[in-house]
């Protein structure tokens, strides 16, 4: 027998009442879309994930058993879509981990629980060397760069992921339909290693919901939208460069965000003997060269001053035409030794640089006691977008690009050696480009 539904808002009707009845079974009380993130101290971990029933929010772990047990709570979020879909998104933090240990989990609670995951607990000293991977805008289509992440993370090879802005393409897509598979597409690398976030463009539906909603960053005062971590000799700060091209949202968020930075970075600075280096990321970047019509091609964005067509100044002087709380003297101000951006579709890095001007070590050792923040944008993960290209004219200070696809590594040595390398997933995983920094001192730029 065949239904007809004549109208829009009967089939609409329909499509509710099916779904309703579809979440109502035990199905709907199985977790999904779990991942890990750091807790302010590297030695604890928070766990997050997704059941769509309200159920307790139960961690079962252990070294060789699931013999230790923690509890937490769950909250609902609702897409602000046309069907509002809802589901209960639970979190649950583990503390006391052993460094070193590695531990099985599961997580659920005594309806049903997931598969079986693992991690290893990191050191919360600063003498050891951190092993990152980092990309942008990876979307739930074409997502080239993930089997091999997902391969990598699972051997072992890094301590923390960092995904730098623009997930799913989009989160809330087909009323947050594209967002829950994209979160269960990650859960493959995300289980596994500390998955550490930034919102991007692609984010901005409802005010950032989705991207607040479903990821757990460290912090009570950004709601995921800027923190910062510790892990090894590195001081971490992750920061919303979306908040300076959303002000529909409201100018508050840029005040709270450069005020909470200048005091993040001040106290960073008063550390710097145990914990010499660092590393911002953020979304969109202030220099790039990509001939896409964006950011890279503006001479004057909302959030820049006149300039050359191709340089990208958005984060880089604030608030449009008044120029305030702009990022990138106070980032040379507190002597940040390395930014790292995504948004544009390709991978480019760049001389030591500050206000347009290459500001190299020397010139047969450039990276070497640098005179000014080194810049990587790395955005060629792979998404429905595809990849950009670069306009003829390079900047100046610009020293590789490629819009192959791929993501990056880096890897803190110790307090005055950092490697970066950049991976070509185009290539089966060949390293393209990749450079050390060195620094016999950290602190303000001379």
């Amino acid at each position: 027998m065949l239904l007809v539904l004549p109208s829009p808002w009967l089939r609409g009707v329909f499509v509710g009442i099916c779904l309703l009845a579809v979440s109502t079974g035990q199905v709907k009380t199985r977790p999904e879309q779990i991942h890990v993130s750091l807790s302010g101290s590297s030695s604890e971990l928070v766990l997050t994930w997704s059941t769509f029933n309200a159920t307790d929010s139960v961690v079962e772990y252990g070294t060789t058993s699931l013999n230790l047990r923690a509890t937490g709570g769950s909250s609902l979020f609702v897409d602000g879509g046309s069907l509002h879909r809802p589901q209960y998104i639970h979190r649950v933090s583990l503390t006391g981990l052993q460094a070193g240990q590695r531990y099985m989990y599961h997580v659920g609670s005594a309806v049903a629980w997931s598969d079986l995951f693992f991690f290893t607990a990191l050191r919360s000293d600063a003498s050891w060397s951190p092993r990152v991977a980092l990309f942008g805008d990876m979307g739930n289509e074409n997502a080239q760069s993930l089997p091999r992440l997902q391969s990598e993370a699972q051997q072992g090879m890094y301590d923390a992921v960092l995904h730098v802005g623009d997930f799913a393409y989009d989160m809330n897509t087909d009323d947050g339909l594209v967002g829950d598979e994209f979160m269960r597409q990650i859960e493959a690398v995300a289980a596994y290693v500390p998955y550490m976030t930034c919102v991007g463009n692609h984010e901005n539906a409802y005010n950032f919901s989705h991207y607040k909603a479903r990821f757990s960053m460290p912090g009570d005062d950004g709601a995921n939208m800027f923190y910062s971590f510790d892990l090894g000799p590195v001081h971490f700060v992750g920061i919303a460069t979306e908040f300076y091209f959303y002000l529909q949202y409201g100018l508050f968020q840029v005040l709270h965000q450069y005020e909470w930075l200048q005091r993040d970075l001040e106290m960073a600075n008063q550390n710097r003997a145990e914990r010499p280096w660092i590393v911002t990321f953020g979304h969109r970047p202030m220099y790039c060269s990509d001939d896409d019509g964006d950011d890279c091609t503006h001479s004057e964005s909302i959030v820049s001053v006149p300039g050359p067509v191709w340089m990208c100044l958005q984060t880089r002087v604030g608030i449009p035409y008044l120029h305030l709380f702009g990022l990138e003297k106070l980032f040379y101000d507190h002597g940040v030794d390395l930014e790292l951006w995504a948004h544009e579709h390709s991978y480019e890095r760049f001389w030591p640089v500050y206000n347009e001007e290459t500001r190299n070590g020397s010139t047969a050792s450039p990276y070497t006691n640098p005179r000014g923040p080194v810049h990587i944008v790395t955005g060629s993960a792979g998404c429905r977008e595809g990849r950009a290209s670069f306009r003829n004219e390079s900047l100046p200070f610009s020293a590789f690009r490629s819009n192959e696809y791929g993501y990056t590594r880096i890897n803190i040595f110790n307090s005055s050696h950092l490697y970066l390398e950049q991976v070509s997933d185009d290539q089966g995983g060949k390293v393209i480009d990749h450079m050390w920094i060195v620094k016999d001192t950290h602190g303000a730029y001379p």
